[in-house]
């Protein structure tokens, strides 16, 4: 043999340990990746890791729907609440001097704006009377009688954002 000969037998031999070491690497590492994915893939019938992962997906985005249309509710919710009348005054007293037992009342009713009626009942002797009067953004069109006028102050004293 020659030295070229020679030489050429060292390459080739060099290049086949070379490849004999690339290929016991490459199979380490499919081996490896082979039984991450069997991690990953369910051989027993139970989900996949891909498939509980895609369900949780669809899953967490229906929460999402279902909170948006929850935030949505409430605040039309908040907005119904806000026009209901949910605040009251109320004053009871003696309408007369020879009366006692404050039979007579004025009650104030009115929602979050100030908006509503005061319904005021003046008792006597031998008859009542009753009087509505229109509530708007905390004020009447009419005077007010000192009682309807505190019942009035206590129900919008009870309003958000109002004095206390």
């Amino acid at each position: 043999m020659t030295w070229d000969t020679q030489t050429s037998v060292i390459a080739i031999a060099a290049v086949a340990v070379l490849s004999l070491l690339l290929g016991v690497f490459l199979l380490t590492r499919t081996r490896r990746m082979r039984q991450q994915y069997r991690v990953l893939d369910a051989a027993d019938g139970r989900e996949s890791f891909v498939e509980v992962v895609a369900r949780k997906s669809e899953e967490v985005e229906a929460l999402r729907d279902d909170v948006a249309a929850l935030a949505a509710s409430i605040r039309a919710t908040q907005s119904e609440l806000n026009r209901a009348i949910r605040h009251m005054g109320l004053i009871r007293y003696d309408a007369f001097g020879d009366m006692g037992g404050r039979m007579s009342f004025s009650v104030a009713l009115v929602d979050d704006c100030g908006n509503g009626f005061i319904l005021t009942t003046v008792h006597a002797r031998s008859e009542s009377r009753t009087y509505i009067k229109e509530i708007r953004g905390g004020m009447a069109e009419v005077t007010l009688s000192p009682e309807e006028s505190q019942a009035l102050e206590d129900a919008i004293c009870q309003t958000p954002g109002s004095r206390s």
